[in-house]
């Protein structure tokens, strides 16, 4: 009997390559798995626990003291009414944008997309200028809007102006790539035979797009939510009436009250998490309707 008989890796030379490459893919998952979970862990975990463990560190009765604070039950207050008006605007537009996009021909068409991206490349503090530039007392409209006694700028008008500025695409980014997808068939046919332009929207487009609108909204809340360079710039930062939560956060921590900022912080960070979530099931919701 031959040698090569007796050795299987010998007799068997692709069988043995496949097993060792099989073992060197298992050893190099292991060590992959293990590095994502230790930097998860390190950058992720940990600052969320820092954050709950600081806020809870002088005991609950403390922690809910610093939390109705009537500077801090304002800042959430401002951020949730800010948000519920800027995040609905931005649903329609997104909505009647992705829909113009992806469902006609126009000139101009690839321009709107691009503007409809600048929120993404322009850093929020830019922005925040930008309206100052142009709404503000020395602006280029602050002339007109003086004459006609209109404040704009360090009031929450312009917290919802600039909010509506960053979250914009976020709609439209959802929207877009299904809508492209679906075609325009369906809203043919539904024309076709009668149906008006709402009844189409409504019993066509809108079935069809309404996880994929939700995920979009809820991306959209979360950034309008945890704003802050833009909304710090046209803000004016002013204590109980233009301070937004992560103003707040910044603002107590500022004034060296480590626990009013962390109870601040750790109501944000719920409010994260609990996007986070939603997020989660719709994406769920998503993948098991396709």
């Amino acid at each position: 009997m031959s040698m090569a008989a007796l050795d299987p890796a010998r007799a068997f030379p692709q069988a043995a390559a496949v097993g060792a490459n099989g073992r060197t893919t298992r050893s190099g998952q292991r060590v992959l798995i293990t590095a994502g979970l230790v930097l998860t862990a390190l950058f992720l975990v940990a600052p969320v626990a820092v954050i709950f463990a600081q806020a809870f560190s002088r005991g609950f009765a403390a922690y809910r003291a610093s939390i109705v604070q009537p500077e801090t039950l304002h800042a959430i207050w401002l951020t949730a009414v800010t948000a519920l008006i800027a995040v609905p605007i931005n649903m329609v537009f997104g909505v009647a944008a992705a829909w113009a996009i992806a469902k006609f021909r126009f000139p101009g068409k690839k321009t709107l997309i691009s503007l409809i991206e600048i929120p993404f490349s322009i850093s929020p503090i830019v922005a925040g200028v930008a309206y100052l530039l142009v709404y503000g007392s020395q602006g280029l409209f602050g002339e007109w809007l003086a004459d006609h006694d209109i404040r704009i700028m360090f009031t929450p008008a312009a917290i919802v102006l600039v909010m509506l500025f960053v979250t914009s695409p976020f709609v439209v980014r959802e929207l877009l790539p299904l809508m492209q997808a679906q075609g325009s068939e369906q809203e043919e046919a539904a024309a076709t035979l009668g149906a008006t332009g709402f009844q189409i929207f409504r019993r066509v487009t809108l079935p069809n797009i309404r996880w994929a609108l939700l995920y979009g909204t809820v991306l959209c809340s979360a950034r309008a939510i945890g704003e802050f360079g833009a909304v710090s710039v046209v803000s004016g930062r002013i204590r109980g009436e233009t301070n937004t939560l992560p103003l707040q956060i910044e603002l107590l921590y500022n004034d060296y009250n480590a626990a009013g900022a962390f109870a601040a912080a750790s109501t944000l960070t719920v409010i994260a998490l609990i996007t986070l979530l939603i997020k989660a099931i719709i994406e769920r919701r998503i993948g098991g309707a396709g």
